[in-house]
This record gives C-alpha cells, sequence and structure tokens, in this order.
C-alpha cells in the first residue's frame, strides 16, 4: 500500500550500529528523515550517506534526525558507519518488517533476472509521527539537500 501524505507513519523498532536500538515512537517531537537504501559500501548508498552526513547539522538545526535504514546486519552497518565516518543512526531489518510495511521492499529486475531488494525511498515524518513527504524511486544527486529544504519548512 503506498504511503500518503498526513497518515500517521508505520511503527517500528529496530536493532541499529553501536549495538542500540530505535523506535519510531522513541522519536516524538522530533521530524525524521527515514531513508532507505538498498546495500552498505556500495557505490551509490555511500554517495548518499555521504550526503546525509555533510548536511547533519544543518539537519540537527531543522530538528530533523536522519536514520538511514536497510536489511543488512547490524554489523555490516558498524564497519559501514567506521569506513565513512557517518554520525547518524543505520538501522537493520533483517526481518524486513519495516522495509514491507513502508512498501519499499519491492521486485526489482536487473538483467532480466528478478529479484526481492530495497528501492532506494525517503520519508519524511513530522514531529507528531506523520508522513510529511515521500521520495519514492530516489536519484542520490541532490536529494539530500531537497530532503533537508522540505525539512526545513516542518
Amino acid at each position: 500500500m503506498p504511503l500518503t501524505i498526513g497518515q500517521p507513519a508505520p511503527a517500528f523498532s529496530l536493532p541499529t550500529d553501536g549495538g542500540g536500538s530505535i523506535s519510531l515512537s522513541g522519536l516524538k517531537g522530533k521530524n525524521v528523515c527515514l531513508y532507505f537504501y538498498p546495500k552498505d559500501d556500495t557505490s551509490g548508498c555511500t554517495k548518499e550517506a555521504i550526503a546525509f552526513n555533510g548536511l547533519k547539522a544543518a539537519f540537527a538545526a531543522a530538528s530533523t534526525e536522519i536514520i538511514g535504514l536497510s536489511a543488512d546486519s547490524v554489523s555490516s552497518h558498524d564497519k559501514f558507519k567506521k569506513k565513512y565516518g557517518l554520525e547518524f543512526v543505520l538501522a537493520s531489518d533483517e526481518g524486513k518488517a519495516a522495509l514491507e510495511a513502508y512498501g519499499v521492499w519491492v521486485e526489482k529486475s536487473m538483467y532480466g533476472k528478478k529479484y526481492m531488494g530495497i528501492e532506494r525511498t525517503t520519508v519524511l515524518i513530522d514531529k507528531a509521527g506523520k508522513i510529511a513527504a515521500v521520495w519514492n524511486k530516489v536519484k542520490v544527486d541532490g536529494h539530500a539537500e531537497e530532503v533537508l529544504a522540505a525539512a526545513q519548512k516542518l
């Protein structure tokens, strides 16, 4: 089911890098930039993570928490975060419950082969836990700046 602006964001509670955990209910009162990406340490995902990381202070000034979410393991997230000096939370959804709730675990196709994977998507959630904006099939270049501009208007 596609996400719609104004609907409550699907709840989640997931393990994070560094042995922590994060839940949507624990973020009430903050805006949340929840970005879904296919895989740690791949070119597009690395570029996207570095872009969001570079704008972390501006997101913080807009009361917006950045969370990267993929199906990679916590240990994979730990390595990815350390390798690139990322300063925001990476959540792991190996069971794919949150990925499915947000509609980003989809059938993809490469070289004629079909497989299940994460469609690069960003969801901006407002302080009340409602969906404020959705970017589907994200193109990495300029994306973090676009999300920041939307967060600054919340």
